[in-house]
């Protein structure tokens, strides 16, 4: 099992990411995958027609003009990326698509379920930005068919996989995750199992030990960690965790719940997504 085709999703104006961003995608596919594509969607923006209709502001000059910002920022993101993915000789494509704003999720959806695996360098920025990153991410977790990694924002050196830390509960999600991530568990220096007591019934005892147990026939050495909640949300469980061993990947299953469950009443996948501690590989 290995990852041979990486997508790359490029962030343009208004919500765009950094080229040092770009940088770090590149490094991070270029030590998982011989061949990595990237996609950026210039987003023209959708007016209704009661606005156009007005004669006080020249609309269609000013969502021209936003247009032409977007559009010029994905062929910088695109130009950046070529250049880094031919210097590391694993340049397949750069796909440049127009869409509307409702569009875009669907465009990555697509290409991503040609490719093995999706990295998606998170925008700067506040709430907007934030919610906008975060519905590419989960259209791309429920609808490519396959795992994809969030790379936080201020992630933009060199990504390595020497402390990977992995989120176990026995549950569907986080075995999936586990599965598609084995990959990089194999090539990484340290793995840590991590088990979240007191916070929700876990299904047996020794749940850590046992997973060691399966990884173990995968040739993957693991440190088994079980940490008490205690009235911490598992969110902040993982994000002291993670700093705690300075990891800089963490595996786990993402929406055990819905995502209306998750929207409504919160998660550890909303959590984390929405200030990532680290690079975050998911998997649905």
């Amino acid at each position: 099992m290995s990852f041979r085709n990486i997508l790359v999703v490029l962030k343009p104006y208004p919500v765009g990411i950094s080229v040092g961003a770009v940088n770090s995608a590149v490094e991070m596919a270029a030590a998982l995958a011989p061949r990595v594509s990237a996609i950026a969607c210039a987003v023209k923006p959708r007016v209704p027609g009661s606005i156009l209709g007005s004669g006080l502001i020249d609309v269609s000059a000013m969502v021209g003009e936003e247009y032409r910002k977007s559009k010029h920022d994905a062929e910088r993101l695109l130009e950046a990326f070529e250049e880094a993915a031919k210097r590391h000789r694993i340049f397949g494509e750069r796909i440049f698509r127009t869409c509307l704003p409702y569009e875009v999720p669907e465009a990555l959806a697509g290409c991503s379920r040609l490719r093995d695996l999706t990295i998606l360098p998170m925008p700067q920025g506040g709430y907007v930005s934030q919610f906008d990153a975060q519905w590419d991410v989960e259209t791309i977790l429920f609808q490519s068919g396959h795992p994809a990694i969030v790379v936080p924002a201020e992630a933009t050196g060199p990504i390595a996989f020497d402390t990977v830390i992995v989120a176990w509960d026995k549950s569907r999600a986080a075995a999936r995750a586990i599965a598609d991530a084995m990959p990089i568990l194999q090539i990484a220096k340290h793995v840590r199992i991590v088990t979240v007591t007191g916070e929700k019934p876990i299904e047996s005892h020794h749940v850590g030990a046992e997973l060691a147990h399966h990884l173990a026939f995968h040739g993957v050495d693991c440190v088994v960690d079980e940490v008490n909640a205690a009235g911490r949300s598992i969110g902040d469980v993982l994000q002291a965790h993670v700093a705690a061993h300075q990891a800089e990947l963490l595996v786990m299953g993402a929406y055990g719940h819905s995502r209306l469950q998750e929207f409504v009443l919160g998660g550890a996948t909303k959590s984390m997504l929405s200030k990532p501690p680290t690079a975050l590989f998911l998997s649905h």
